[in-house]
């Protein structure tokens, strides 16, 4: 099997190495000197769940120029996409699977009518029908220390599975490939439900620590921020129960869940720190559209979204 990273950040660059430490033949999709580092040394791991190792792939800033691939794992942000499309697009039809392993909600969740937030004028969909779609669900975090340096914490689980549910043998080959690395892959018959309520973490967590600028610690210790997390989650359950993807969960215990992370500052925080654009789009601006199309109040997440665009402006 070759497999090919697109988006080898923290969670892509550990994914990689972990894939091609174990002997399969893996390539990256990089930029600036993250990019000249890997190319040069390879992907360092100075701590990870697996140890500290380092790895060499082949790496580009352009996926044409590495050949062909029987799975493309996809761990941009997902409001990337048009940046990537005109390198992915030759992946159409063709056998390759793609894999989404993205905050956010993907592409494929909802097709008809394409999410402007997500897909906008529906060109992604228009390409990846589900039958070469992998649905999938991070539960790692990390960050980048240097170009080519990757700190990786909070375990190796990875959840994927069909867009419809159907038994796979191309999913099931490559969460073995995933596992016989070490990595905890699982299978998952109800992929949509596990998006959403990943879906529904991040709408909490994400938009929060950016607006008061915290670590997840610090907002949910303190019970202001720690109700401001709540209403936001218990929107987005709402507009899953009525989009008929979820059931009831029980939030708290989410939250709580949430808690043991400790320290860290969300991916979106991140971003918003370092001057990047925000994955605000794809994690709260789809939750927003849909719960406008299925009459769905979420006045607290539309004022949230409204704030941080006026705050950070195209970054948003």
């Amino acid at each position: 099997m070759r497999v090919a990273v697109v988006g080898a950040g923290a969670i892509g660059g550990f994914l990689a190495a972990a894939l091609a430490h174990h002997g399969i033949d893996v390539a990256v999709v990089a930029r600036g000197p993250h990019l000249e580092a890997i190319r040069r040394e390879g992907i360092a791991l100075v701590a990870s769940d697996l140890g500290p190792f380092r790895a060499r792939v082949a790496a580009s800033d352009d996926l044409r120029d590495l050949g062909a691939f029987d799975a493309v794992l996809l761990t941009f942000k997902a409001h990337q996409w048009p940046a990537l499309l005109e390198q992915l697009a030759p992946l159409a039809h063709s056998r390759t699977r793609i894999v989404t392993l993205q905050n956010g909600l993907p592409f494929w969740f909802v097709r008809t009518p394409p999410l402007q937030s997500v897909d906008p004028g529906g060109r992604i969909g228009a390409l990846f029908d589900d039958r070469q779609t992998i649905g999938g669900v991070v539960h790692v975090s990390g960050h980048i220390v240097s170009p080519g340096v990757i700190h990786q914490s909070g375990g190796t689980r990875y959840v994927l599975g069909a867009p419809d549910g159907a038994p796979d043998a191309g999913i099931e080959a490559l969460a073995a490939k995933m596992r016989a690395a070490g990595l905890q892959a699982e299978l998952d018959q109800n992929v949509r439900e596990t998006v959403w309520l990943k879906l529904v973490n991040n709408v909490g967590l994400n938009t929060v620590s950016t607006l008061r600028e915290r670590t997840i610690h610090a907002m949910l210790v303190d019970p202001t921020t720690r109700s401001e997390v709540r209403e936001l989650m218990l929107e987005a359950l709402a507009v899953g129960r009525a989009l008929g993807v979820v059931r009831e969960v029980d939030v708290e215990a989410r939250i709580a869940y949430a808690e043991r992370l400790g320290d860290v500052r969300t991916s979106m925080l991140q971003d918003a720190q370092a001057g990047r654009p925000l994955e605000l789009e794809p994690i709260a601006g789809a939750v927003v559209e849909l719960g406008e199309r299925l009459g769905v109040r979420v006045a607290h997440l539309k004022r949230v979204c409204a704030t941080l665009r006026a705050r950070y402006g195209s970054r948003a």
